[in-house]
């Protein structure tokens, strides 16, 4: 009888492991959701499509060329093509990194430092304006703002005091770095007041002792120790902010201030997605290069350790007489980012004519009104109109099924990933999960369309239809929720799965029984964030969607384009209702998960 060789056997008994074969499942799916597009997408640069005949006498489809290579890079289009986009977007992510680092440092000192009063409350109201979507910041500074020079009729500004603002008050980098910071400022709030709540007071006490000045403290301890957390913000800030489509579309095209995201979507959708691909390669790059030197520059220094096993204590630094006035700046900050947009936003709604905000003018017509030729070429409110509420259906449809995969799929990566734990492979997977994370919303949309565009070997051209929208938004997502059931099965000790298979529990029992009930609340809790930002995911799919999916975010897209203010401020706030339901639900699932 033929032996086996032994180190078959055990390659054998390896592969046959539950955790083993998941990831290398988990492994060929993120291949092919992940690394197959953007191999697809470098090909598609290299080659002549239909569409470029209009450019070039030697355009054979399909055949090898540089050409759009050299038309991004070395040519006489490449000064508006790639030089002044990528200044505008570095120029613009550096800006708004820069103020919504100070903003959030400053604002978590206060909170997490000092005897500011109400800090609880600071601290809840503080994520609010990162609830809201960036680009609803965005239309409520333009309803303000907008001049009857460009924007066609006069914001509530220049209504309310008759003077006309300047352009660069109304459109462009301006606009564009006050609405971002004011949205991405929560990143910093959250990851630096952490940190310096972790900090020892006595370490700053000692500088005192030694007759350091307050300044002197600040920069020589307290700013070392909370650096990787400033790092951190500045890497999330930066990467969002590069590839967010909608607040510089908006405030920018106007004044024809374009970045490398509204480049992109120009080029595609002006049927040149070679160039738009290329631009998207930039985009990542760019990315890639920001993240690597933040971890050099983490990696070099020594330790930021400032918990150790001698005690621990948090001393609030008295702010005296400026304890009420810096609390009113806090206010001020908190109406701004909150309470001003959302009562611009309504209040448009309500405007019967465009420009005009006096109160007899105020109307319910593009909410319940009926189908009215006079108003918006004849279409119904927003309640009552088909398309809207087909939108509206798509967005949930989209949000609930994108959760529930990615929330499913997390659950094996968290699974393959802890049971694998310091191995190659589990690396392998929790690496390539991750991502899609660092891959800017509208260059991960463009890395689909170059994909789904055509058929793929066996599987059919998905553009057009929900199931890509749904992919992409899974794909995309996939880091929230595997990192979530990450940290849930951390928690949860070898030995209970260990007992079952001793007493001859399958994998599918153990799993079923044991695994998924105790790692369901990361799984609920990463399903919760999936379903918040696709609601309000705009960059990530307006590259994607067509009239058949359209969904809330891209509805609100067209209609500001085409000049139909109220019905896109309209939309907005069904947005934002939906939003904020979601995260009272994610609160409640929060505190019932606590029990």
């Amino acid at each position: 009888m033929k032996r086996t060789h032994p180190s078959f056997s055990r390659f054998k008994n390896y592969i046959r492991r539950p955790h083993i074969v998941i990831s290398l499942i988990l492994l060929a799916i993120l291949l092919f959701i992940v690394l197959v597009p953007f191999a697809r997408m470098i090909r598609d640069s290299f080659i002549w499509q239909f569409a470029d005949t209009r450019l070039s006498r030697n355009a054979l489809p399909g055949e090898f060329t540089l050409f759009h290579w050299k038309r991004v890079f070395s040519s006489a289009l490449t000064q508006n093509i790639l030089v002044r986009p990528l200044f505008n977007s570095l120029t613009t992510s550096l800006s708004v990194s820069a103020c919504a680092m100070f903003i959030g440092s400053m604002l978590a000192w206060l909170v997490a430092r000092t005897d500011i009063p109400f800090r609880k409350t600071i601290a809840t109201v503080a994520v609010l304006p990162y609830v809201i979507p960036s680009y609803i910041h965005a239309l409520a500074w333009i309803n303000l703002f907008k001049n009857d020079r460009i924007g066609g009729a006069a914001g509530v500004f220049q209504y309310l005091t008759g003077i006309v603002p300047p352009d660069w008050l109304s459109y462009g980098y301006l606009p564009i770095v006050v609405t971002l910071s004011i949205h991405y400022f929560p990143f910093t709030f959250l990851l630096v007041s952490a940190a310096l709540t972790s900090i020892d007071s006595r370490l700053e006490e000692s500088g005192e002792i030694l007759g350091a000045s307050r300044t002197h403290i600040l920069r020589r301890i307290t700013f070392p120790l909370v650096l990787p957390a400033l790092l951190s913000s500045f890497i999330l800030t930066f990467s969002r902010v590069l590839g967010t489509f909608g607040t510089p579309y908006f405030l920018g095209t106007p004044v024809r201030y374009f970045t490398l995201s509204t480049q992109i979507y120009s080029n595609i959708t002006n049927r040149i997605p070679s160039v738009g691909y290329i631009l998207a390669f930039v985009l990542i790059a760019i990315s890639s290069a920001v993240i690597y030197i933040n971890q050099k520059m983490i990696g070099k220094s020594k330790s930021y350790v400032t918990i150790g096993g001698k005690g621990f204590r948090v001393t609030d630094t008295p702010l005296g007489r400026m304890q009420y006035p810096l609390l009113a700046l806090i206010v001020l900050l908190f109406l701004a980012s909150v309470v001003l947009p959302l009562v611009l936003i309504v209040w448009q709604t309500l405007a019967l004519y465009p420009g005009d905000y006096s109160l007899r003018h105020l109307t319910l017509l593009f909410w319940i009104g009926e189908a009215n030729t006079a108003f918006a070429e004849g279409e119904a409110g927003v309640l009552r109109n088909p398309a809207i509420l087909g939108a509206a259906w798509n967005s949930i449809k989209l949000a609930l099924s994108a959760s529930a995969l990615a929330g499913f799929l997390g659950i094996f990566i968290g699974y393959a990933v802890v049971k694998g734990r310091n191995t190659k492979l589990a690396s392998m997977v929790e690496q390539m999960s991750f991502l899609p994370y660092l891959v800017p919303g509208i260059a991960f949309g463009a890395l689909y369309l170059a994909l789904f565009s055509h058929s793929f070997g066996p599987i059919p051209a998905l553009y057009g239809t929900f199931f890509l929208v749904a992919l992409v938004c899974v794909a995309k997502n996939l880091p929230f929720t595997g990192r979530a059931v990450i940290t849930s099965m951390l928690q949860i000790g070898s030995e209970l799965e260990e007992a079952s298979e001793t007493l001859g529990a399958r994998w599918s029992m153990r799993f079923r029984k044991i695994i998924l009930p105790l790692s369901i609340q990361g799984a609920i809790s990463g399903f919760v964030l999936v379903f918040i930002t696709v609601m309000r995911e705009l960059s990530l799919i307006i590259l994607l969607v067509t009239p058949q999916t359209r969904t809330l975010t891209t509805m609100t897209f067209r209609y500001q384009e085409q000049g139909y203010t109220q019905f896109s401020s309209a939309i907005s706030v069904m947005i934002i209702v939906i939003v904020i339901f979601g995260e009272l639900f994610s609160k409640k699932l929060g505190k019932k998960g606590s029990i």
